[in-house]
């Protein structure tokens, strides 16, 4: 019960801060990190995710590598398409590292909900709270087509 109880509120949690109104005392905001869209590399790996920068409040991050036609979607918001593929769909079901069922999904780069994040700047997403948008500013979308760009996928 605890195992999908503590996911749960710290779903809602992330996202009740995702929503936080703009008017809220910025030196706050200032203190506990604003959410946003973020851009980083591991190796090979380009990570593009939606939290606060440098921490492990994270709603959504996708992965990708050079050349490869699909993101890795970690989070406890995934974007709302039916193309999505869940990891318990596929016969790597299970994280050889916890013995649990891995938490992960893919997504081809070329899905029109991830053209809209590019394109419009903004990524459609569903969670336990429901579907909601998560936007970029100008200097975000920028990052995002970085990301599309380094997976090999930038005629989104």
């Amino acid at each position: 019960m605890l195992r999908f109880a503590i996911p749960a509120v710290a779903a809602l949690g992330l996202i009740a801060f995702a929503a936080q109104s703009s008017a809220s005392n910025s030196d706050v905001q200032a203190a506990s990190g604003a959410m946003g869209w973020h851009l980083s590399h591991e190796g090979r790996m380009a990570k593009l995710a939606y939290g606060v920068e440098n921490s492990d409040q994270l709603a959504l991050m996708m992965t990708c590598e050079p050349g490869r036609s699909q993101a890795v979607v970690y989070g406890d918001v995934q974007p709302a398409t039916t193309r999505l593929v869940h990891a318990s769909m596929t016969d790597m079901a299970i994280d050889p590292l916890s013995g649990e069922l891995a938490d992960e999904s893919r997504v081809s780069l070329n899905d029109p909900v991830l053209r809209d994040l590019s394109r419009r700047g903004r990524l459609v997403v569903e969670g336990e709270a429901g579907r909601f948008e998560l936007t970029t500013t100008a200097s975000e979308r920028a990052m995002v087509d970085k990301f599309f760009a380094y997976c090999g996928t930038d005629h989104v």
